[in-house]
């Protein structure tokens, strides 16, 4: 026997709260964002965002099984071929719920469901930021080298002084080299 959904249903039974979740999903692709009691957005979130996972893989298979829970094929279509291309890069998440306070009339807590169609950021991570700037390392601090008899200062920056020192390696070996043939 299947387990029942914990906590009281939305206003009927099983039927009538999958029927009204399909219309709340069809409404919320339709325009984009829907003001709704909390309750309601909080169970239409796991509905809504499957759809559209449905939907990015695009194939007959995925619009059938959307077309299962959603009757209308204007909506259906709006799903696959304008919202499903602007999420194509997000791996979730394709749903905001915000609150907005209480209905007038019941009190009941309101919120505003809507649809996250902004392009993905993604987020540098802490070791990149210092990959960064190593490289910036090798040119940035210039040395103060001072000639003994003048008293002169000579500006040479870290790579200069690399090479200078490599040459002189290489001079102080051929040198060596010689005196010992």
């Amino acid at each position: 026997m299947p387990k029942p959904t914990k906590g009281p249903r939305l206003g009927g039974g099983p039927a009538h709260e999958r029927l009204m979740l399909a219309n709340l999903a069809a409404a919320l692709y339709t325009h984009k964002r829907i003001t709704t009691t909390e309750t309601k957005a909080k169970r239409l979130r796991p509905l809504a965002e499957r759809l559209i996972t449905f939907a990015k893989r695009g194939d007959l298979h995925a619009r059938r099984r959307v077309l299962a829970v959603i009757g209308d094929k204007a909506v259906v279509h709006e799903l696959f071929a304008v919202i499903a291309p602007q999420v194509a890069d997000r791996e979730g998440g394709y749903t905001r719920i915000t609150k907005i306070g209480n209905r007038k009339g019941d009190n009941a807590p309101m919120a505003v469901i809507e649809l996250v169609l902004e392009p993905v950021v993604k987020k540098e991570r802490a070791a990149k930021p210092a990959a960064e700037t190593a490289p910036v390392a090798d040119e940035a601090p210039a040395e103060v080298v001072e000639d003994a008899p003048e008293a002169e200062a000579e500006v040479v920056t870290e790579s200069e002084a690399a090479v200078d020192e490599a040459a002189g390696a290489e001079a102080s070996e051929e040198s060596a080299e010689a005196e010992a043939k």
